[in-house]
């Protein structure tokens, strides 16, 4: 059977894990209890052995089309033949329980007499282990269960064991009537399926996503897209720890049939970081403040170095050791499937600048930062002084080899000036001399080391003759002026040679094949930067123009993958919170200088 297009795909989740709906009725990806467990469900990985939680008619369906209601995640898939028309509403009710996860799929027949069918076969532990299926309640409750994870299945029809594990139920719907199934993961007082009590969890669950919603600052022409981004975010953040992951599935490939498949589930402290100001941007100082208690955790286990890994599961552990899953085939054959991710054990000096941006904001915007805070900050900014001048693997994370990167200087820059400005705004202590000398001589350095005059624009890194889209940050981090001649002129290089229409490469690949081959699709959150630096230059009528063409390459619902395709499919781990928080961050920035 042909895989569903990854743009084909919505999501619904509770704040502890997502999973993805396609268009087709079927949730083909789902872990539990958090963002970075073993899957359940992973059809979208293996056709035949991933595991699926499928609805559909059991004739062929004329036509098909996916929403979300309304300011909420709660996804309605539409089912539309001569038969007549059905609807299913999925989502996962805000549980405070802790490890309780439910998924509520009601279906609702608008118009016509409609067969159905329901197939359900959970695949514990990434497709390693069959559960064991018990039927009771006059056919209704199915239990699955092994030694370590127990699932009930509930509904309003009549259900059978088929072939491998299967779960069906087969039935007809008449105009007006509504079904149920539910699967509820944990144990929890279950409540009756009857129409009433599953419509008043729906009313109760869209209530929660309008509210939270409605504190978004944001007001300007793109205020749906703007919002369905921060729902995006907010989906990928951890009711629990306060983490935030940059995407919720792992090993969907970036080249189809290539072998760059990574499990994204985890928080990245860049990535995260970005999420924090991008919800930041739009008003959401919850968020932020609990990403800031995860994160002084996270100060704490690293010692008396100031050191932090650039990654932690969303509990905040360290173990996420690499491994490949060979028993699935992968998306369209796209071999191998990783989980836990190698990256964790790089050396990328970047991630300093991301964090102390955050944690700058989170004082301005939120609260003022604690003792303890700062001197953990304080040993972390020494660290970056000692450190700023080795190669790393980069924003990227190249695995072939370490160069001394733009983007890297720029970070430690941003690191050092970030700290010095929470020291002089709050009269906290520090040893102010050695922190100016260091961000001045990083930024004498990036001129001098960085700037090839000959080519009349910013190097990916020292030596190179290669431009990279990570040198959008630039002006974005105020390190140069959004109009300063040599910024202008890089910017120009990159949409002579990075740029095609909206698309951006995310860097020129000639140079750097020995250090990581691999065919490129363009990135999304690239071409955001180039907007936004655009929109920041005075250039705001092509600003708005690619901005609106961008926007035409989300999927239906709005949502974007890390990279889209030369054919403009979505690749790569779906969504990604990258490609969001600067979708926010551009439409703010056309909002104010546009």
């Amino acid at each position: 059977m042909p895989y569903e297009p990854l743009e084909d795909y919505g999501i619904i989740g509770d704040l502890n894990t997502v999973a993805h709906v396609s268009q087709s009725g079927s949730i083909d990806f789902f872990c539990y209890p958090d963002f970075d467990s073993p899957s359940i469900f992973a059809r979208i990985l293996d056709y035949e052995k991933g595991g699926h939680f499928s609805i559909a008619p059991e004739s062929n369906v004329g036509r098909r089309n996916q929403l979300y209601l309304p300011d909420t995640n709660i996804l309605l898939t539409r089912f539309l033949s001569m038969e007549g028309i059905v609807e299913i509403t999925d989502f996962m009710p805000i549980s405070k329980e802790k490890d309780v996860c439910r998924i509520i799929r009601i279906v609702h027949a608008i118009r016509g007499e409609i067969s159905l069918k329901m197939e359900c076969r959970p695949a514990f532990d990434y497709a390693r282990v069959k559960p064991e299926i018990k039927i009771a309640n006059d056919d209704k409750d199915v239990s699955l269960r092994d030694r370590d994870l127990k699932l009930h299945l509930r509904s309003t029809e009549s259900m059978r064991k088929g072939d491998d594990g299967m779960i069906e139920s087969h039935f007809t719907m008449l105009e007006g009537e509504y079904k149920a199934f539910t699967l509820t993961c944990g144990d929890c007082e279950e409540q009756p399926l009857t129409e009433d009590t599953l419509l008043s969890i729906q009313k109760e669950t869209a209530r929660f996503w309008r509210n939270w919603i409605s504190q978004a600052n944001y007001k300007g022409l793109w205020t749906e897209v703007v919002r369905r981004s921060a729902l995006v975010l907010k989906l990928l953040t951890s009711r629990k720890y306060g983490s935030i992951v940059a995407a919720p599935t792992f090993g969907l490939p970036e080249a189809i049939g290539g072998s760059r498949n990574w499990d994204y589930r985890y928080c990245w402290i860049r990535d995260s970081a970005f999420t924090v100001y991008a919800f930041l941007r739009l008003g959401f100082r919850n968020e932020a403040e609990s990403y800031m208690e995860w994160i002084e955790n996270r100060f704490r286990d690293c010692g008396t170095k100031g050191e932090l890994q650039l990654m932690y599961t969303v509990d905040g552990r360290t173990d996420m050791k690499e491994r490949e899953l060979d028993h699935l085939e992968g998306y369209e054959q796209s071999r191998p499937v990783r989980i836990g991710n190698a990256a964790k054990d790089q050396f990328q000096l970047d991630i300093y600048g991301e964090l102390l941006d955050a944690v700058y904001l989170a004082d301005k915007y939120v609260h003022k930062i604690s003792y303890d805070a700062w001197m953990n900050v304080t040993k972390t900014v020494e660290y970056v002084c000692e450190n700023w001048r080795e190669p790393d693997a980069g924003i990227w994370e190249f695995r072939g080899g370490q160069k001394e990167f733009l983007h890297t200087r720029l970070m430690c820059w941003v690191a050092v000036d970030r700290a010095v400005r929470m020291a002089l705004k709050e009269s906290l202590p520090a040893p102010f001399s050695r922190w100016y000398k260091v961000r001045s001589n990083i930024y004498e350095d990036i001129f001098e080391n960085f700037w090839n005059e000959e080519l009349g624009t910013f190097v990916q890194y020292k030596g190179a003759k290669t431009i990279d889209a990570s040198a959008l940050l630039m002006p974005l981090m105020k390190f140069i002026s959004p109009v300063d001649p040599r910024w202008l002129s890089t910017l120009d290089e990159i949409g002579k040679r990075l740029v095609s229409d909206t698309l951006l490469l995310r860097y020129e690949g000639s140079e750097l094949e020995a250090l990581d081959s691999s065919q490129e699709g363009s990135f999304t959150m690239c071409s955001f930067w180039y907007i936004e630096c655009l929109v920041r230059a005075g250039r705001s009528e092509e600003a708005r123009l690619l901005f609106d063409k961008m926007i035409g390459y989300a999927n239906h619902l709005g949502l974007y993958s890390e990279e889209l395709g030369y054919d403009g499919r979505h690749l790569g781990n779906f969504p990604q919170a990258y490609t969001h928080l600067a979708l926010i961050s551009a439409a703010t920035a056309l909002e104010l200088f546009g």
